[in-house]
Order: structure tokens, then C-alpha cells, then sequence
């Protein structure tokens, strides 16, 4: 019995610090997102501020990490869809394809969102198997930019994939005009608050 017990025990440490890895891992690669998005916005060659406004830049503001808000999505591949012009900020409307149906769950309720595909980037090599993820929630115009976040994906290979809010951006058009900003479609509006990743800059 107290082999037992100490077996027992030693399973529930061996747990207990995978699991206390794995979350170190994913609030670095968190840490790291936010790193790589101040350092592209502090680089005249990627930044939309302007030469002027870079020079004033100190790094975005965000939520605090939250992991209970990087869920598991259930992943439907979808097939036979048409192409569609979407709406944008600007007079220029990209051309995307609904490519991605996810399913997950936030605090037992489920959602849906889906991920898109631009057709004319899907055509280059380094963006194939890229996906563009536009969606609103209930902090829009409050907390956050008012014409939504972004979140970048992948072509999953199974039929899950981590979606992780954490790592949500604005637009360009958060910072700066000029720029045609995808509007998020209506069926990506979730009715929640979505309380993680990038918050409104301040100026909003």
C-alpha cells in the first residue's frame, strides 16, 4: 500500500510540473508575440506609424495573459466554397475564400469562427498554408479597436488547432488612415468580451 501511495504521488508531481512546463512554454510564446509586434512597429520598413510617430512608439498595450483563453478548436476543413470580396476600411476589397470552420469552448459555452484564405496570396509560396482569422467581441470600441482584432493561423494537419486569443492584433488602421483593413464579417462577432491579447492604442 505505501508503494502504492508513493507511486500515486509521484505520478501527481510528474503532472503537476508538465503541466507547469507546458504553461511556461506558452506564456514565452506569448511574450514572444508581443516582442516580435513592438520590434515590426519600431522598424520603418514594417511599421505603418510614419517615421515621425515610430520615434514616440514605447510597445503595445495589452491584457494580461490569460491561458484559460488558448483553447483547442475542433477543425472542419471547408470544401466547395466560393470566393468572396471583403469588405475593407478602404475602397479595396481582397479576395478571400471561408476556409476554416472552428469550433471551441470558452467558460462551457461553444462558439464558431472561421478562418479565411486570401485567394491571391494563397497562390505564393511562403503564404499557402496561411490563414487570416478577423473577429469582434464585446470589448470592441470599449477596451479595444473598434473594427475588431486579428489573429494569424495555420493550415492545421489534424482536425484541432490551438486558438489562441492571446496573440490577437489590430489593424493597421488602429494606429494610422490610408491602410484597407479587412472588416470582420458578421458571423465572426462572438458575444462575449474577449479580455486578452492587444488592447485599443491610447489614443482610442
Amino acid at each position: 500500500m505505501k508503494y502504492l501511495l508513493l507511486s500515486i504521488c509521484s505520478v501527481f508531481i510528474f503532472c503537476s510540473a508538465f503541466a507547469q512546463t507546458e504553461n511556461e512554454k506558452a506564456i514565452e510564446e506569448i511574450l514572444e508575440f508581443r516582442r516580435g509586434l513592438d520590434k515590426d512597429y519600431q522598424d520603418p520598413k514594417e511599421s505603418p506609424l510614419g517615421e515621425k510617430n515610430i520615434a514616440n512608439f514605447i510597445g503595445h498595450r495589452f491584457f494580461p495573459i490569460d491561458l484559460g483563453l488558448r483553447v483547442w478548436a475542433k477543425a472542419e476543413v471547408l470544401k466547395n466554397e466560393k470566393s468572396f470580396l471583403m469588405k475593407t476600411s478602404g475602397p479595396k476589397t481582397p479576395e478571400y475564400k471561408k476556409y476554416l470552420k472552428l469550433i471551441f469552448s470558452i467558460d462551457d459555452s461553444t462558439y464558431v469562427l472561421y478562418a479565411y484564405q486570401n485567394v491571391v496570396y494563397s497562390q505564393k509560396e511562403e503564404y499557402k498554408d496561411y490563414l487570416f482569422l478577423p473577429f469582434t467581441d464585446k470589448t470592441n470600441g470599449f477596451e479595444t479597436y473598434g473594427g475588431g482584432r486579428y489573429i494569424d493561423i495555420r493550415i492545421p494537419t489534424t482536425d484541432s488547432l490551438l486558438l489562441d486569443f492571446n496573440q490577437c492584433y489590430n489593424p493597421y488602421c488602429a494606429y494610422t488612415t490610408g491602410y484597407n483593413c479587412p472588416i470582420p464579417p458578421k458571423e465572426n462577432t462572438l458575444p462575449i468580451k474577449i479580455e486578452v491579447g492587444i488592447l485599443a492604442p491610447e489614443r482610442h
